[in-house]
């Protein structure tokens, strides 16, 4: 395998397994923000910032790791050291994006939860008596 049909073979690996990682990434993102924010265009709104944001970092790092020269030995090996570096970078990378998502939501129950808390100790009149 030439250097150039390596690189090329990389890349298009690379950037199919992006987009596909990407669009598992909207499809398991959209229920959290969904709970999120119980709109659905801002739901949608948000899922597709966040998608362009991970294609944007995603690719910007694949695409150095294209160009960087990895000793590994013979061309096969390079490539096989290239594609692991790529699947770990998506790893990361969708791993990274799911944490975020469910810290978002996590806040968004805490402040749900809390206001449900603040709304019945003013019912009781709890609440305003602290205040006064």
């Amino acid at each position: 395998m030439t250097e150039m049909t390596q690189y090329l073979v990389l890349l298009a690996v690379s950037v199919a397994l992006t987009f596909i990682v990407g669009r598992l990434l909207v499809r398991a993102g959209e229920p959290f923000l969904q709970e999120v924010f119980h709109d659905e265009k801002v739901t949608r709104s948000v899922n597709l910032l966040l998608s362009v944001l991970f294609h944007l970092v995603t690719l910007g790092v694949l695409a150095i790791i294209s160009v960087t020269d990895v000793p590994a030995g013979d061309a096969v090996q390079s490539f096989v050291v290239k594609l692991g570096v790529v699947l770990l970078t998506l790893g990361i990378a969708y791993g990274i994006s799911m944490l975020v998502l469910i810290r978002v939501r996590e806040r968004r129950r805490a402040n749900d939860i809390s206001e449900q808390v603040q709304e019945r100790l003013a019912d009781r009149g709890i609440g305003e008596q602290g205040h006064q």
